[in-house]
């Protein structure tokens, strides 16, 4: 599987967008998941597919998907790591 992270390191217009794409990360990185950043600032090409794949014409950051599967946004990633279904919320389990 091949875990991907949207993110955009352009984040003026969004200051919360940055702490959250940090805290993903940090999770990510503590349970030992391999991810793949995307960064959708590069252009806009990339942000509509992140929009395409996501369902949502405006999707912000982060934005997680498992291949072209859409896991889900910043607030459904932190329901999971909640209630500790991250590998199923990831679709690595």
């Amino acid at each position: 599987s091949s875990l991907e992270l949207n993110l955009n390191n352009v984040t003026a217009e969004l200051k919360n967008v940055k702490s959250q794409q940090a805290e993903v990360i940090r999770i990510l990185e503590s349970k030992s998941i391999k991810y793949e950043l995307i960064d959708i600032s590069v252009g806009s090409a990339v942000r509509d597919e992140m929009r395409s794949k996501s369902g949502n014409p405006t999707a912000i950051p982060p934005q997680i998907f498992n291949e072209d599967q859409y896991c889900g946004n910043y607030e459904m990633f932190s329901e999971a790591v909640e209630a500790d279904t991250v590998e199923q919320f990831l679709k690595i389990a």
